[in-house]
This record gives structure tokens, C-alpha cells and sequence, in this order.
């Protein structure tokens, strides 16, 4: 990841800095690493985000559908 700093304008490129690592989902790593998490809790985890977007998804279709 690479930020240009133009003029010397900081408050400008810590900005874009902040916008790019949100979309990289790189403060979403950092939290998660910040306490170990055992396998098993991390397997429900996974597990449970996978049955939120699949309703998701299924809400979306039936939506669509409806219209």
C-alpha cells in the first residue's frame, strides 16, 4: 500500500490512508488479532457468519422476486 503525500499535506493522506485500509479490511485483522481465539470458537464464528450471509442472500432473492 502506498500513500503520496502532496504539499505536505498529512491530515490529506492519513485520510486516504484510513479510507484504503478500511477497504482492505485491515482493521477488522488487527482486532481480531489482538486476543488469541481457539479453533473451536473460531469455527462457530466462521460458521455463523456463514449462516448470516446466506440469509442475506436468500432475503435478497426473495426480494427480488416479490417485485
Amino acid at each position: 500500500m502506498r500513500i503520496q503525500v502532496v504539499d505536505n499535506q498529512i491530515e490529506a493522506a492519513l485520510k486516504q490512508l484510513k479510507k484504503q485500509m478500511l477497504k482492505d479490511g485491515l482493521f477488522q485483522e488487527m482486532k481480531k488479532r489482538q486476543h488469541y481465539e481457539k479453533p473451536s470458537v473460531k469455527r462457530k464464528r466462521k460458521s455463523a457468519q456463514a449462516r448470516k450471509k446466506r440469509l442475506r442472500a436468500l432475503k435478497r432473492t426473495r426480494q427480488y422476486e416479490s417485485e
